[in-house]
């Protein structure tokens, strides 16, 4: 089950990138571009066809894939394509990159390549393909969310602290002279449904979390308790304290913060609920902010994946992980003895989740990444938009060629990041309890 899930997922991610591309294809053959070449891959061609003027293939190296458009950079201005008579440390690699553009030209293409489309249409073909990775994380999302369901605290309790502990602490039990919680105090049992505090009533736990946060000093609490002679309601009167609580706006992904409020000392039930369609863009606008934050923190991850990798140390629970942890973390979820409905909606969560990392990471305005292909339209757009204002011609397109060599300074290191993340997923992988 463990190879099953691997490989299961694997064929997700490759679809995932396949869709990817399609978002570029779809929108560069919409604007007359014309795209010679789809692959899913990198490296040696393992398989391809071809259909109409483009050849569709898959690649040896599933770690990506690419679209050829004809004329993806422009000319150098009064040079023909090919070696320029001007030298210098890039100037090969410069050349190479206009001669590698029209590879494929052919005679009727003059007005099919990428650099002659408008800056906003570019724009629309560069950013075509983090979209459908949007939209597939969105939609596996709801999926999972709306259909399968979601942990969702209610105003019912699991169960009641002992003592008063910071939630910081990570060691078990009750330490000597800790004294008892307010709900230990007060009477209240598991299975009591909270039916109103301090007079108010909360449908929701967060909702109710908040407001005993918010409170001061004695609060009556009305709880519907089930015993063996029937359901009865009950006031109790817990006096609140203060105590050190796990940050409520703490964006997902981030290390916990904690902050000092007041507290109870209670543990609701979590079951699975469908969400609704609000509840679902709630958590899906969270999941942003959380990979956004994820991303962003990146490069201060460097060390720990050293140490990780070549000194054995532990690795995190939120630090990053590869294309090939991640299948790795789907034929763990097959692999576990869980309730098929769990398993089904783990496994897509799993690749929601891919796919809205994709989306972002794609996003970085950057070389070689889709982003690094929006700035320089968008910069083009701002500057004919001056030089119109200014009744001046056209100042013409941007010359993505020149950007090269920091292009490939970038990708050599989105290629060792990657390679050491890869490493630390087989020599010491994350522990996620799957």
């Amino acid at each position: 089950m463990l190879v099953l899930g691997i490989v299961l997922f694997a064929l997700g991610l490759l679809l995932s990138i396949a869709w990817h591309e399609l978002g570029h294809y779809t929108a560069a053959r919409r604007f007359g571009i014309r795209v010679p070449e789809f692959m899913v891959g990198f490296g040696p061609t393992v398989l391809s066809v071809k259909r109409g003027e483009t050849r569709f293939g898959l690649k040896a190296v599933p770690l990506g894939g690419y679209i050829r458009m004809i004329g993806m950079v422009p000319p150098a201005p009064g040079e023909r394509i090919g070696r320029s008579r001007r030298s210098g440390p890039f100037q090969g690699m410069v050349d190479d990159v206009r001669a590698d553009s029209v590879r494929d030209f052919e005679p009727g293409d003059e007005d099919r390549q990428f650099w002659t489309r408008k800056p906003w249409q570019r724009i629309i073909v560069m950013l075509a393909g983090p979209f459908m990775n949007l939209v597939l994380a969105v939609v596996l999302f709801a999926i999972v969310l709306m259909g399968f369901g979601a942990p969702t605290a209610q105003p019912v309790v699991r169960a009641v602290s002992e003592c008063v502990v910071p939630s910081s602490q990570t060691t078990p039990g009750c330490p000597p002279g800790a004294p008892p919680t307010p709900a230990a105090q007060a009477g209240f049992q598991a299975g009591d449904r909270i039916v109103s505090f301090g007079g108010r009533e909360y449908p929701e736990w967060r909702d109710l979390q908040v407001a005993i946060r918010d409170a001061r000093g004695t609060v009556p609490v009305v709880v519907e308790r089930t015993t063996p002679t029937g359901t009865q309601q009950l006031t109790l009167y817990p006096t609140l304290i203060e105590n050190q609580v796990a940050d409520l706006d703490t964006p997902l992904g981030e290390e916990p913060r904690y902050v000092t409020a007041s507290f109870l000392g209670l543990t609701p039930i979590e079951p699975v609920i469908p969400q609704t369609v609000g509840q679902v863009a709630d958590r899906m606008g969270n999941m942003l902010e959380g990979t956004v934050y994820a991303i962003a923190r990146l490069p201060e991850k460097v060390p720990a994946l050293f140490g990780a990798v070549f000194l054995g140390e532990e690795r995190e629970a939120n630090g990053p992980v590869s294309l090939v942890g991640v299948s790795v973390m789907g034929g763990q979820v097959l692999e576990q003895e869980r309730p098929v409905a769990e398993e089904v909606s783990l496994f897509l969560s799993l690749l929601a989740a891919v796919n809205l990392s994709l989306c972002l990471l794609n996003l970085l305005p950057l070389l070689p990444l889709d982003g690094g292909h929006v700035l320089p339209a968008l910069w083009e757009a701002v500057k004919k938009r001056i030089a119109r204002l200014r009744g001046r011609p056209d100042p013409g397109p941007v010359d993505l060629a020149r950007l090269l060599p920091i292009g490939v300074g970038f990708a050599a290191v989105i290629m060792a990041y990657g390679a050491l993340v890869i490493v630390a997923d087989i020599v010491n992988p994350i522990d996620f309890g799957l």
